[in-house]
């Protein structure tokens, strides 16, 4: 499946389908061109990926953690 899809994409076979729809869509007034670009982009402080050690750094998972007092107790 993964092989015939592949080759399919890289002879342009859907493409042409997108084009070849979009046509009969665009002749019959179904499609409004409008177009709306998002050019949001997220980064992370050079610092957040990693440790800057080999091997990674000792995770803080391994700490003790002492339960507080039940609110509810009183």
């Amino acid at each position: 499946m993964y092989t015939r899809f592949r080759r399919y994409a890289l002879d342009g076979v859907f493409t042409q389908a997108l084009q070849h729809i979009q046509a009969h869509a665009d002749a019959a007034g179904d499609i409004d061109w409008l177009v709306q670009i998002d050019s949001t982009v997220a980064c992370a402080h050079q610092h957040a990926a990693a440790t800057g050690r080999k091997g990674g750094g000792i995770s803080r998972t391994n700490r003790t953690i002492t339960p507080s007092a039940d609110p509810e107790a009183d």
